[in-house]
């Protein structure tokens, strides 16, 4: 198994230059035929959340539909899928900014209790206490 880069994944779901975004497709088509599979590891998907956001303008809505969509596609594993489910979730059920929802996610699936922040809406959430 191999691991994915952010940029595979941005040119994949935006396609803002189209012949990286066809060799990505024909990359997943062709591992998919293989029954291949491609890692997206934790630190990818905080720079992901992160670039669709800030560079490509992305809305809450759309970073949750495009997390949902790679959580459905069979060649793609997460490393922690079961954090991600609960990120989609917590997506669409709370208002917390989705890069502080996969910190917290982060810890709790590493055996923590919370995360310790300053911020006091994400203690809301369950996964935070504040300092």
């Amino acid at each position: 198994m191999k691991a994915l880069d952010t940029n595979a994944l941005v040119r994949f779901l935006v396609n803002d230059d189209e012949i990286q975004g066809r060799r990505v497709i024909s990359l997943f088509e062709s591992t998919e035929k293989t029954g291949g599979h491609f890692l997206i590891t934790a630190p990818v998907l905080l720079e992901l959340l992160w670039v669709l956001s800030a560079v490509y303008g992305f809305t809450r809505e759309e970073l949750v539909q495009a997390l949902d969509l790679l959580s459905q596609m069979p060649i793609l594993e997460f490393e922690d899928l079961g954090a991600v489910q609960q990120l989609i979730h917590l997506g669409r059920s709370t208002r917390a900014h989705l890069p502080d929802l996969w910190i917290g996610l982060a810890g709790r699936s590493r055996g923590c209790e919370s995360t310790l922040t300053f911020e006091k809406g994400l203690v809301k959430t369950g996964l935070f206490e504040q300092i």
